[in-house]
Formats: C-alpha cells, sequence, structure tokens
C-alpha cells in the first residue's frame, strides 16, 4: 500500500512512518517542519520506500498531487499543544480547519481512504471516565482560547463524518489521549518531555495548577500500532475510536516518578494557570478513555507501560543532550 502522512516528520507521524515501512508499505511524508523535524525521520532518507516533501497542507494544489499517488491518507499534521494554541489561536483554527479541508477534499477526488487523527480534548471538561465516543461534550466559553483547538477538532470530525455519508469517501477517526514516547517536543506544553528534561537539568519540574488533574499516557508506538490496526480493518470505516491507554495517574504523582527514575534533585514547583497561560485558563480534572470499540474490533490495546514510556524518553532525551541537541542547562 501506499501510505500519505501528513506531519509525517513530526513526533507521531515519524514513527507510524517507521512502522509502515517496516512492513513493505510506501510512505510519503508532508511536513512544514514547523514542529516537526527531519531528525525525526533521518534513517528513512535513503530508503526506497520513503520519500519526504517539505510543504504545508494549507498547500491545495501540493497536496492534491500527493494525494494522487497514494491509497490512503493519514492526516496527523496539525497545530497542536495548550501553548501554541493558546498564544497563536487564529493560525492554530487555519492550520486545523482549512488544513483538513483540503486533505479530505483531495483524498475524496483521489479516491483515497483517510484516517482523521482527532483528540481527547473533544469531550472537553467532561470529568467523567471512562469516557466513550459517544459521551457528552462540556466546552467553556468560545472566546477563551483554551477550547478553539477542541472546536477544531470537532469540526474536522464533522467535515470527515460528512464526506463518508455524502461522498462515500472511506474515513476513520481516531481520538488520541495524551500519546508520548520518543521525539516528542516539549516546547509547546506536552508535559512528560518537559518534565524529563527539566528533572535531567535538575531545574525545578513545574506543574501547572495544583497538580492533581489525571491523565492517561500512551507510548507512541502502541499508538501508531492502533492507527495501522484501524487503517486495515474494513469495519472501521465510518466510525470514530478512541486510542489511548487506560491507566491513570496525576501530574503530581508523574513528575514524582520522573524524579524518582532520572536520580534528579529536581523539586516539585506549582505555577498558576494564569502564569502558565492566560488569565481564566480553564483545565479538565480528568481524561480517561474507554477503548472498548478498537479492542472489541481490532483486538488493540496498549502493551507499553509507564515505566518503559518514561525509560525511553528519559534515554532519548539523554541522547539528544549528549549530541548537544537539547542543553540541560536550558532545559525546562
Amino acid at each position: 500500500m501506499n501510505y500519505l502522512v501528513t506531519g509525517g516528520a513530526g513526533f507521531i507521524g515519524s514513527h507510524l512512518a517507521d512502522a509502515l515501512v517496516a512492513r513493505g508499505d510506501s510512505v510519503i511524508a508532508l511536513d512544514d517542519v514547523s514542529t516537526g523535524s527531519v531528525d525525526n525521520v533521518r534513517q528513512l532518507l535513503d530508503h526506497p520506500s520513503f520519500q519526504m516533501w517539505e510543504g504545508t497542507i494549507l498547500d491545495a494544489p501540493l497536496v492534491a498531487m500527493l494525494a494522487g499517488q497514494v491509497d490512503v491518507i493519514v492526516h496527523l499534521a496539525a497545530a497542536v499543544g495548550v501553548k501554541l494554541i493558546v498564544e497563536d489561536p487564529l493560525n492554530s483554527l487555519i492550520t486545523n480547519i482549512r488544513g483538513t479541508e483540503i486533505v479530505l477534499e483531495s483524498a475524496s477526488r483521489a479516491g483515497c481512504k483517510v484516517i482523521v487523527t482527532s483528540t481527547s480534548e473533544i469531550y472537553g471538561k467532561n470529568a467523567h471516565g471512562p469516557l466513550h465516543e459517544d459521551a457528552d461534550r462540556i466546552l467553556g466559553s468560545p472566546l477563551k482560547s483554551r477550547w478553539s483547538y477542541s472546536t477544531a477538532k470537532a469540526v474536522d470530525e464533522i467535515l470527515a463524518n460528512a464526506y463518508w455519508r455524502q461522498q462515500g469517501m472511506p474515513a476513520i477517526i481516531a481520538r488520541l489521549f495524551n500519546c508520548v514516547g520518543p521525539r516528542q517536543t516539549g516546547a509547546y506544553g506536552m508535559v512528560v518531555p518537559r518534565f524529563v528534561r527539566q528533572a535531567l537539568g535538575h531545574k525545578d519540574i513545574t506543574v501547572f495548577g495544583d497538580g492533581e488533574q489525571r491523565r492517561c499516557f500512551c507510548h507512541v508506538r502502541d499508538t501508531a500500532a492502533a492507527l495501522i490496526a484501524l487503517l486495515d480493518h474494513p469495519d472501521a470505516v465510518g466510525q470514530v475510536f478512541n486510542v489511548g491507554a487506560p491507566y491513570e495517574l496525576s501530574i503530581n504523582a508523574l513528575a514524582g516518578r520522573v524524579i524518582e527514575m532520572t536520580g534528579s534533585s529536581s523539586r516539585i514547583v506549582h505555577i498558576p494557570y494564569s502564569e502558565a497561560y492566560e488569565e481564566g485558563f480553564e483545565d479538565m480534572e480528568r481524561r480517561v478513555p474507554d477503548i472498548t470499540r478498537i479492542n472489541s474490533l481490532t483486538g488493540w490495546e496498549p502493551s507499553r507501560s509507564l515505566e518503559r514510556i518514561l525509560d525511553d524518553v528519559i534515554d532519548y532525551e539523554r541522547a539528544q543532550m549528549s549530541l548537544g541537541r537539547i542543553a540541560p542547562e536550558r532545559a525546562g
């Protein structure tokens, strides 16, 4: 099979490209390297089954041309990370909505299957759990930029569903819950790499809010395996699936685990949301996925523990520091 992976030089996209090429598929990666990096796919650049195109999903002629060369599009490209969304909401909205519209239109014209990666942010402040795919969305004011990402991804889901229902374009939606692992940048609020870098630099670990908010973390390689399992199953078309690990812990507990596993002298310091992001910032207390649907259809479930995730991230960040790509004295 021939795949186009938008955001293919990003954190998740590069791991997915690794897995697809390893099993014999061909991959075209499209990425504007704004948050991704060619370093993430350097191991694939000389592989005959891999192509790297530097460009944006907002370039409709380019996306249409690449879509015409593949069977499947995995749409991962997006403006992500709470910090980026809060600081640059307009460009984030344009990228996440207009970019998805271009990808879906190109896929429909080319006759491609598409999987659109959505997010657990869809559920907003719904703290009940585990959350199943039909759970209610509970959002704050549309004037709070915090909720613009959730709203934009909801529009993406609506568009994908409309293309499936009205034009018969085979579309799948995957809602990702806190995917983490090697190659993830901590620059835009991603908590695990940020904590690890702070711990390795023996800096204060900055926890936003009271730290009692609870999250579940899924290894990126498990996430990539889930996306492939959905793409390989014909009955996944037209459905939405949660993808995540249903094992939760508080952010305070995560920080403590990172300090323990790195042997760091770091302290945990709490920063009010108003200082970390903006006045009136709202967060969700709990976010846990119900993965019954994907497990029942494909048999997929995450296989890597939190300890394995943290081991892999710590090893990766230490290697990056040794290569001079991240300076410990500036970690965090």
